[in-house]
């Protein structure tokens, strides 16, 4: 990156730890980052200069189209910084609508990319609501620079599904950042599971899935004492209302709340043998299609994870034969899994050690990684390529 370069970052919400996530990652390259976001409750300090759209709230998607125009509104009225950015880029279908209609409050061509994390389910719909954000969607990628995605699976099943030939683009995992990674030195050597004491597996980031909770308390109360399951994060409540009146009652359950990401993570995980890495929110779709940020965190410290085989996360295990996957039904297939591994440890250290083997790389991300995409970002000649174009890393094209 010959000089600093400016970005205008628009996010659906300042508190997000993936948003944290990706200004640490854009400033640890070298850019000057100014957000213009959304917020929800619970919003401290942030540690970006920042301009509050307003305030938005889980699962209200009605009020979502007016934060559109009122977050468009409220940062038009930043022209100076806007057109002083190099790139602006949107997290989200909805901020990428609202910087659309910031450019065109403000008569700027300031380029912009897209970063594609989850496909909501809304997109998914095979109904004239699904049919309408999909036409949103694939008019804004036209006009964008590229989109980033988390998983090669949002490519195959959504991107080439319904905008064929009108994106372009590019492979960014939910790997940890290489300042962490500088910090924290990877584990190379691990005890392995405790042969007398229980079997620890966790659950860890947003706690958003009610099939989860049920197979974790039924695995719970299956095997008592033989088995502690540790919860980190933060529930979803709108996706699992019940979450605290199902665990209280467990004794070998442990919910020990929010935490601060990537600061806590060496203590999350030096507790664990074992982690869930499945998700059933959105069954069939973009859970079955995501790679979480527990899979990479999991196996930087040396943490299998147990997935399910008919998704993209079991795939990536398999793969890299980094955990164990199950098939349907999860309900039963977990339980045998988790009593043979409550039974023999050795299965976990040898899952552990195959960890060890792997590179750095697969679970972090290397240090020029996004300065060279932000690069090509910055210098493409067109919006969109003329015909389709492969996903790929960008270091590697």
């Amino acid at each position: 990156m010959a000089k600093t370069m400016r970005i205008s970052y628009f996010g659906h919400d300042s508190s997000d730890a993936a948003i944290r996530k990706r200004v640490h990652i854009f400033k640890a390259c070298g850019c000057d980052v100014r957000g213009f976001m959304n917020k929800r409750s619970g919003t401290g300090d942030l540690e970006w200069r920042n301009v509050e759209l307003g305030e938005t709230h889980d699962g209200a998607y009605f009020d979502r189209i007016w934060s559109v125009f009122r977050g468009a509104f409220r940062a038009a009225k930043h022209k100076q910084t806007l057109a002083e950015s190099d790139l602006i880029v949107a997290r989200n279908l909805d901020m990428l609508a609202t910087a659309f209609l910031t450019k065109r409050l403000t008569g700027l061509a300031t380029p912009v990319v897209y970063e594609c994390l989850d496909v909501h389910r809304l997109l998914c719909r095979e109904d004239v609501v699904g049919w309408a954000l999909r036409k949103f969607e694939g008019a804004f990628l036209k006009r964008s620079r590229g989109v980033m995605v988390s998983s090669p699976a949002f490519v195959e099943h959504h991107f080439e599904r319904h905008h064929k030939g009108n994106y372009q683009a590019f492979l960014v995992e939910n790997r940890l950042s290489a300042d962490f990674a500088r910090s924290v030195t990877r584990p190379t050597k691990q005890a392995g599971p405790d042969t007398e004491g229980p079997l620890r597996l966790g659950w860890v980031g947003i706690l958003r899935c009610q099939r989860t909770l049920d197979m974790l308390v039924r695995a719970a109360q299956e095997f008592g004492d033989a088995i502690e399951i540790r919860a980190h994060g933060k529930p979803d409540l709108l996706s699992v209302p019940a979450f605290h009146e199902r665990i209280e009652p467990v004794d070998n359950i442990t919910f020990f709340g929010a935490y601060k990401a990537p600061e806590d993570l060496p203590d999350i995980y030096g507790q664990l043998d074992l982690i869930w890495s499945g998700d059933y929110m959105e069954a069939g779709l973009n859970s079955k299609w995501l790679l979480p940020n527990r899979l990479y965190e999991g196996g930087y410290f040396g943490v299998p994870s147990i997935a399910p085989a008919d998704s993209q996360t079991g795939t990536w295990v398999r793969e890299n034969l980094s955990g164990f996957t199950v098939s349907e039904p999860v309900e039963s297939t977990l339980i045998e899994q988790l009593r043979t591994l409550i039974e023999r440890r050795d299965e976990i250290r040898a899952r552990q050690d195959a960890l060890r083997q792997l590179p750095d790389d697969v679970f972090v991300e290397p240090e020029d990684f996004m300065a060279g995409l932000l690069d090509q970002f910055l210098n493409a000649k067109t919006s969109s390529p003329a015909a389709p174009i492969a996903l790929r890393h960008p270091d590697r094209a």
